[in-house]
């Protein structure tokens, strides 16, 4: 991400309560990982990951645990969440093939090309367009040619009636992953405000002019979107 800050500031009570919300989620989130997996089969054998805004590491931990060769570059803003992120990499005895970047993607030092690039659930927060282009064109800037991006993201078009139909579903799912009624009005209120949610051919187009070949949508659940993409 670009030096700009999300709406939502995942502090440390936050980076403490994120796991179990999420693994409340695993079913919607574990499909996600396994598509990833499944759609980087053709990478080398020693592939280097570029995983972008990665939370405490889910996306990470999948792929390492799967491909016992690969090496890892996490970025993350928010130092507690990256602790987290390291704190269950060390666990599982794969921290040695990680390196771990506390900041933006701007920040990070130049090095070879990575292979493939993981940022699920963080251009949503970009909410001027021109600079949602320019965080997938940092991440384009350190992809190999060919390489390959798994993105997702909030997405829907908030006027269609499909949206209308999803959104209470949405909403319960939010409440049994633990959040609180006003926490969840919260979020429904941000929708389009703190988050920039568009319908999935506007976020293909925006992916696509950061610098990507095709941006094929692989995955959907409910207003999540997940995108396979390739440098052009």
């Amino acid at each position: 991400m670009s030096d700009k800050e999300s709406p939502i500031h995942f502090d440390e009570n936050r980076a403490n309560t994120y796991d179990e919300r999420m693994k409340r989620m695993g079913p919607i989130m574990g499909a996600l990982h396994l598509l990833i997996r499944l759609s980087f089969r053709e990478l080398p054998k020693n592939a280097r990951i570029l995983c972008v805004g990665l939370g405490t590491g889910a996306e990470l931990i999948a792929l390492a645990e799967a491909n016992p060769e690969w090496t890892f570059v996490a970025v993350e803003p928010a130092p507690a969440m990256l602790a987290k992120c390291r704190e269950k990499a060390e666990a599982l005895g794969i921290a040695c093939r990680c390196t771990f970047h506390e900041g933006y993607l701007d920040s990070l030092q130049n090095s070879e090309p990575f292979d493939a690039a993981t940022c699920l659930l963080v251009s949503h927060f970009i909410l001027k367009r021109e600079e949602r282009v320019a965080f997938f064109s940092e991440i384009s800037s350190r992809l190999r040619s060919g390489g390959l991006l798994a993105s997702a993201d909030i997405s829907s078009d908030m006027d269609s009636p499909e949206f209308k139909t999803l959104l209470p579903v949405w909403c319960g799912m939010l409440s049994e992953s633990g959040h609180e009624p006003e926490q969840v009005k919260s979020y429904v209120a941000a929708l389009g405000t703190g988050a920039s949610v568009l319908p999935p051919d506007e976020v293909a187009a925006i992916i696509k002019d950061g610098g990507f070949a095709q941006a094929t949508l692989f995955y959907q659940s409910l207003l999540i979107h997940g995108w396979l993409s390739r440098k052009a």
